[in-house]
């Protein structure tokens, strides 16, 4: 009987062992396991005391296996998992991330070609996604534009990282219509400022309920719950991005100037008369020529306002865009305001006014050359 027991517990051992690591459930508690025990005992008719005793035995031995292998597959913690997740993630970002290794820019192709179509620009200190790479040449995504750069011109791995960390920014982005920026980390703080839904300041820190912020030159807090936090990198722009920023910019430019003429012509309106105004553009154009020269501007002007394809007056034909550089440059301005303007360029104005000409009805003049007309002293007029 001793050496049936002996036999029943080494394969009873060996049973529950192979259940511990099978697919099968296993039992949950030591009263099921025992019961279970016990009906194997008696059906094969054992006696009841030495089954007790047996049944101890193997209940031991099998709660013990029970115990490891459900410390082996216990999940998790959840905590854990979302850091390696979240290092993971982070490890990606890495592997893709780009950076523009030029000291001004790099074209962005369409495809792996010097020659392909440009797509857009990658300027210094800009970055990207890598989506492929080929034959020398990456194609990434950086904001709107998706091309190829040859590797040249990149930076990849560690180099890329660390020169993301130099340029890039932490950005807290209001997500709330109103948001205060306070003094301290504490919804008592005094107020420095509010910031409207979109609005975005630079990150210096994040810290449990509060995002440390630049605001105006200091530093400010505002609450974690109420900003998206990005790290922001600069990206490529697109030709279509270009051509419209500079077609801004040039009109921009030309509303300046044109604003600047308007600012000119009325300041020298405010200080002389159409008589000291055509004296000076007169200085300005020919002050150093015959008096003939000087007449023969005077008489181009006058023969402009006489013309139906320009202005009917002198002070709008001299201010018109484009046709007289000293009237936007400041130099007739400055004649008027100081008074400085020479007799003879008074008095040649005087006679073209009077509607003396020496030119016929030239409309033009520019210094002597290449063009056919009427030449005086150095100039020729047509």
């Amino acid at each position: 009987m001793k050496t049936n027991c002996r036999k029943w517990k080494y394969l009873l051992i060996g049973t529950a062992v192979a259940t511990a690591f099978s697919t099968v459930p296993m039992i949950s508690n030591a009263e099921d396991a025992s019961k279970t025990t016990l009906n194997k005992m008696n059906s094969n008719n054992t006696a009841a005391g030495a089954a007790l005793v047996l049944d101890v035995d193997i209940l031991e031995s099998e709660l013990d296996i029970q115990r490891i292998v459900q410390k082996k597959t216990l999940p998790v913690d959840r905590k854990m998992e979302e850091k390696k997740i979240e290092e993971a993630d982070k490890e990606e970002v890495q592997d893709t991330l780009v950076m523009a290794n030029v000291n001004q820019y790099v074209n962005i192709r369409e495809s792996a070609d010097s020659d392909a179509k440009k797509l857009g620009v990658l300027y210094k200190d800009c970055g990207g996604e890598i989506i492929e790479r080929k034959d020398g040449w990456t194609k990434l995504k950086s904001g709107d534009v998706t091309g190829w750069v040859k590797d040249d011109y990149l930076y990849f791995g560690e180099e890329a990282k660390e020169l993301a960390e130099n340029v890039g920014m932490l950005t807290a982005y209001s997500n709330t219509q109103t948001l205060r920026v306070r003094k301290a980390a504490d919804k008592n703080a005094p107020v420095l400022g509010l910031l409207s839904e979109g609005e975005m300041l630079e990150a210096i820190s994040e810290d449990g309920d509060w995002v440390s912020v630049s605001y105006e030159g200091t530093t400010g807090y505002v609450s974690a719950e109420y900003v998206k936090v990005e790290f922001k990198l600069d990206t490529a722009e697109s030709m279509e991005a270009i051509l419209a920023r500079e077609e801004a910019e040039k009109k921009k430019a030309e509303e300046k100037k044109k604003a600047e003429r308007n600012a000119q012509r009325e300041a020298a309106i405010a200080t002389g008369d159409e008589l000291s105004i055509l004296a000076a553009l007169i200085q300005c154009e020919a002050g150093g020529e015959p008096y003939e020269g000087q007449v023969a501007v005077g008489a181009v002007v006058m023969n402009r306002v006489r013309c139906g394809a320009y202005p009917n007056n002198i002070i709008d034909v001299i201010y018109a865009s484009g046709q007289f550089s000293p009237a936007s440059g400041g130099r007739m301005q400055s004649l008027i305001l100081n008074g400085n303007i020479k007799a003879s360029c008074i008095q040649a104005a005087q006679e073209a006014i009077n509607g003396v000409t020496n030119v016929g009805d030239a409309l033009h003049f520019r210094r002597a050359g290449s063009k056919d007309g009427i030449i005086i002293g150095n100039q020729v007029f047509w």
